[in-house]
């Protein structure tokens, strides 16, 4: 496969980047009060994010579009993820279990939405995303499900499967990612067509989601200090942005994944810990520092590493 050219790779990959920048020197250089990035985020993430999601999934050829070697490429890569993250802080970092699980789900959570969106938008067309939100329609609950039963079974919680079953239900739920998928999904297996004035302001909405999204990243990126634990930092960084994806190239060769789904189920696989990754562990209260701290180094890492895996997928 031919490599793309540098000026390729950097008209791809810097304009999203550089959208994160301005919003962390805004807010760092207080242009942009840190009060108005929780605003932006929760605008986006509950409003905005949603209303995409659910456009994307309501539209989608859902026999097309959700195939099983897809899903279990790119999950295959997240599950061995999670579980290098989980057993490496254990037994190479010695850290307590319900940290280990906070590492562990740093390395499972990629920043598919606000990475991955527009980076393989960038790189391959509008109409290459179909498999994205297929990976994102699984991501939140597939994440948080895995994360938060190994996280009871840590915590030793007496409440059993009944209380581990609740927790799970109310984190995912509750979540306006998830509701927004779930009624694109309601509305795409009905056959109901969404009226045509509510259409368009579901795009308006949809339009503004991701620019606003990277700028309120960036300025979220501010208050993650890089504080200690270098080590397990790094190791949570090479298993989000190399193993995950190696894994997934593998087994998206191994089950014949087609050229496109194959691009942005790899492409995905490779970008850095959502900040999702940090709201987890401070649930939870343990892993906080390890989790700020990868969720920025990551970010800034995979500048660069996702011009090699764009190269390799050229």
């Amino acid at each position: 496969m031919p490599a793309l050219p540098l000026e390729t790779l950097f008209e791809v990959t810097l304009p999203v980047f550089l959208v994160i920048g301005f919003g962390y020197a805004a807010v760092a250089l207080k242009l942009f009060p840190d009060a108005g990035v929780d605003g932006l985020m929760k605008f986006t993430q509950q409003f905005a994010i949603p209303c995409l999601l659910f456009r994307a999934i309501s539209t989608l050829d859902l026999g097309q579009t959700f195939q099983w070697p897809l899903l279990l490429s790119f999950y295959s890569g997240a599950t061995l993820g999670f579980l290098a993250g989980l057993f490496g802080a254990r037994y190479l970092f010695g850290r307590p279990w319900t940290d280990s699980v906070a590492i562990g789900f740093c390395c499972l959570f990629s920043n598919s939405l606000l990475l991955g969106l527009p980076i393989t938008e960038r790189a391959y067309g509008a109409g290459a995303l179909a498999p994205n939100y297929a990976i994102i329609a699984m991501h939140s609950p597939f994440c948080y499900a895995l994360g938060i039963t190994a996280m009871e079974i840590a915590r030793h919680t007496g409440g059993g499967v009944v209380t581990t079953l609740r927790n799970i239900f109310n984190a995912m739920f509750r979540n306006a990612l998830v509701i927004g998928i779930a009624l694109g999904f309601a509305v795409n297996l009905s056959g109901v067509e969404t009226p045509a004035v509510a259409a368009q302001a579901l795009d308006m909405m949809s339009r503004a989601a991701l620019p606003a999204a990277l700028f309120g990243l960036g300025g979220v990126l501010v208050r993650y200090r890089p504080e200690g634990d270098k080590l397990t930092v790094l190791y949570v960084c090479a298993i989000a942005l190399i193993l995950h994806p190696v894994v997934t190239w593998f087994m998206g060769r191994g089950v014949g994944l087609p050229t496109g789904p194959f691009r942005s189920a790899v492409l995905t696989g490779a970008m850095a810990p959502g900040v999702n990754a940090y709201v987890f562990a401070n649930m939870y209260g343990v892993g906080k520092r390890v989790a700020a701290s990868a969720v920025l180094y990551a970010t800034a890492l995979s500048v660069l590493t996702v011009s090699v895996w764009l190269t390799l997928l050229a």
